[in-house]
């Protein structure tokens, strides 16, 4: 049994495209619903409260429109909200987190030296803290939080590189590079950076981010559930967004493109 039913896919903002793209990429026969709430984004920067009313009312308006599972592509979302969510809708609810324990994986039992950048709400809630404290007896790891780097894209400053480089200098300088392993972009806002901090730091350090493993978990959710779409399928996609303002459906566009 199958279902053409889409996929409902949120984030606070713009930055849950690029977790979209990958589900569609993996999955290219899933109808797609991604919802930007750039009317309230940053989320990074609210109350755990605010964040879980505002996923709340959002999973409502995708679950109305037939959402048969629904992708929190927002870390700090995922911190805040997602065990609410579960425990108020029957349908899957998929998650995020910082990319940690990949991280520390790729040293291959060594120890590593690990940055994690995220919003100031995603590193503080409890979920990262449990995260965390898995690996910290063995890994070094700081947490740095990055909130005008969400702030840039929501801003439409993306391809002003003078201010993304001076914005990546001012959160990355402090940190002695030439002994990190990895960089961890636990914001889906931050992936899109991915060539401008790879220009910035060593070539020997990794730069990691959970959206392929969040795209692989969605298949396998739906494939349990024998919920896959049909192959004949077309699959397609919508791009919705909470802000009134046109410019945001032209950056929704822009960053689906790239």
């Amino acid at each position: 049994m199958t279902s053409n039913a889409p996929i409902g896919i949120f984030d606070s903002g713009l930055g849950g495209i690029s977790v979209a793209k990958e589900i569609h990429a993996l999955l290219p026969h899933e109808n797609i619903i991604f919802y930007g709430d750039s009317a309230h984004a940053p989320y990074g920067v609210r109350s755990t409260e605010d964040v879980q009313k505002l996923s709340m009312n959002v999973a409502n308006t995708l679950i109305e429109q037939g959402a048969k599972a629904i992708v929190i592509a927002c870390n700090t979302a995922t911190s805040a909200a997602a065990e609410l969510m579960r425990s108020s809708y029957s349908i899957p609810i998929i998650g995020m987190e910082p990319a940690l324990k990949l991280a520390c994986d790729l040293g291959a039992g060594q120890p590593q030296h690990v940055i994690v950048t995220a919003t100031e709400l995603t590193l503080r809630e409890k979920k990262f803290a449990a995260l965390m404290e898995r690996f910290a007896q063995t890994h070094t790891i700081e947490k740095q939080p990055c909130p005008e780097l969400v702030d840039i894209i929501e801003n439409g400053y993306f391809e002003d590189a003078d201010r993304v480089n001076a914005t990546l200098h001012h959160y990355l300088d402090a940190y002695p590079l030439d002994s990190v392993n990895s960089i961890v972009l636990g914001c889906t806002h931050f992936t899109y950076y991915r060539d401008y901090f790879r220009a910035l730091v060593p070539q020997h350090v990794r730069i990691v981010d959970g959206n392929e493993g969040t795209a692989r978990h969605v298949r396998d959710v739906l494939a349990e559930r024998d919920e896959l779409a049909s192959n004949n399928n077309e699959g397609t996609i919508i791009l919705l967004n909470s802000s009134d303002d046109p410019r945001m459906m032209e950056l929704s566009n822009y960053f689906w493109s790239l």
